[in-house]
This record gives C-alpha cells, structure tokens and sequence, in this order.
C-alpha cells in the first residue's frame, strides 16, 4: 500500500521536507515511488513554504494512496481532498483523544479506591 508522507532533509534547526508517494514499509527516508513536492517551514511567506504536483498527487490519492495526517492537512487546505470527510476525521481523533485522557484520569482513582 502506498502513502503520501514526508521525508526529512535539511541539516539540524533548519529542516525541509519532501513530499513522496512511497511504500507504506519503507523507512522514513527510504528511496520513493515518486517525489510530489516539497515542504520548507522556515520559509517566511507562507506561500513559498508548499510546492505540490497537484496533478500527481490527485492520481496517487485516486489510486488509493493514504495521505498521512499532517499531508492531509496541507491537502485540505489546498482543496485536494474532501474537506468535510477530513473535518469529520479530525472529529473523530479528537473524540478518541478525550477519551484517552478520560481514561488515564480516572486509572488513578481506581488505584487509590484499591488502596
């Protein structure tokens, strides 16, 4: 299975990223199917920091490619996916979140009831 991911390059305080198609198993920085663009966060103008294929990314993603959650994003944000399947995602992993640290918080009250 193939996912849209980003490989870090850049030297340390100053990171750049690609943005590939690649193999789902193949380490961060592994050799890619294809490069779709490049992200640089320390670019000043915000519109400067994002270079995508748009065309190549919309036939990765209609060949099932997963866009992982922070090129899923980047993609909302620039309309390549649905927006409102990607809001109801987000919803979703912050439900999940609470419910985690529900969870958590009340592991220690069950703790000192034992006690």
């Amino acid at each position: 299975m193939l996912c849209i991911r980003m490989q870090r390059f850049g030297r340390r305080n100053r990171p750049f990223y690609r943005i590939a198609a690649i193999d789902r198993r193949t380490r961060r920085d592994g050799a890619p199917v294809e490069e779709l663009g490049w992200y640089n966060p320390v670019e000043k103008n915000p519109a400067k920091q994002i270079t995508l294929n748009e065309d190549r990314v919309k036939y990765w993603l209609s060949k099932g490619a997963r866009p992982s959650d922070t090129v899923r994003d980047m993609l909302a944000k620039r309309n390549l996916i649905n927006v409102k399947d990607w809001e109801s995602d987000r919803a979703d992993d912050r439900k999940k979140v609470e419910a985690k640290k529900a969870a958590e918080a009340a592991a220690p009250a069950k703790e000192e009831k034992k006690a």
